[in-house]
């Protein structure tokens, strides 16, 4: 099954370091998000990539061009270097199309412009390539498949330390509640597809208003929940929050080391 994920964001929120790379190469330890999110993925058998390229294009492609799989791997050094045997492997069977969808483009925009590399594939996946979760992700797209629907996405407890406030027209406060001990959730960006999405998408529109607004009049969109662990990169906050975890030996993200 393709894996189509978006690439080609500015990453203003994490300016000081997509400044000099692109948001999907910000690093998470010693590697960067794209490849924690790839390796995810390839776990659960989808290894056929689509990157949506846009700002920092070349650094992505160059990223891949030079990868050096002795980074990510144990290998065996003999022969003075002449010799090196991976103990394994990491993305030798992976598959990877690299499309320039445009530096301003929106997701819908994007999305659309990779159409033609989907192929005849019934159902693909997506990903705003800027979070990690422990998501089983056979189970949701045996749920996804089994519905019947267009359209799926995951569905996260809001995150943020935030406090919704609840008042009065004339301004008096009735109560404040903890966003992230509300109710309220969030799209976490695991996309599943038909390939009737492309039905419902007009030129212009950003995926998740207008084409979304359409699937759910037609309740061809459901919500996955998902309250194990999912945490995003948005901001450096953000980074020291994965990092910080990383440090710990045992990501909850890295199930390919279960």
């Amino acid at each position: 099954m393709k894996v189509v994920l978006f690439c080609g964001g500015m990453g203003m929120r994490l300016r000081d370091y997509s400044d000099q790379i692109p948001k999907p190469l910000v690093e998470v330890g010693n590697r960067p998000i794209l490849w924690h999110l790839m390796k995810y993925y390839a776990h659960f058998g989808h290894t056929d990539f689509v990157l949506c390229l846009g700002h920092g294009a070349a650094k992505i492609k160059e990223f891949f061009l030079h990868y050096d799989e002795t980074y990510a791997n144990d290998f065996v050094f003999s022969d003075g270097g002449r010799t090196i045997d991976l103990l394994r492997t990491d993305i030798n069977d992976w598959r990877i199309t690299f499309v320039d969808t445009g530096l301003t483009s929106n997701i819908g925009e994007r999305l659309g412009r990779v159409r033609e590399h989907l192929g005849d594939d019934e159902v693909f996946l997506a990903n705003y390539a800027d979070g990690l979760s422990d998501l089983d992700l056979g189970a949701y797209l045996d749920r996804f498949t089994a519905s019947g629907k267009v359209a799926s996405f995951l569905s996260v407890p809001a995150p943020h330390t935030f406090h919704i406030v609840h008042a009065e027209p004339d301004g008096h406060v009735t109560s404040l509640e903890l966003i992230g001990r509300s109710p309220v959730r969030v799209n976490a960006g695991f996309f599943a597809f038909r390939r009737e999405i492309f039905d419902v998408m007009g030129p212009g529109e950003e995926l998740v208003l207008e084409p979304f607004q359409r699937l759910i009049e037609r309740q061809e969109l459901i919500a996955h929940p998902h309250d194990g662990f999912w945490q995003n990169m948005d901001t450096f906050k953000d980074k020291v929050v994965l990092d910080g975890i990383m440090a710990e030996g045992a990501p909850p993200w890295r199930v390919w080391r279960d």
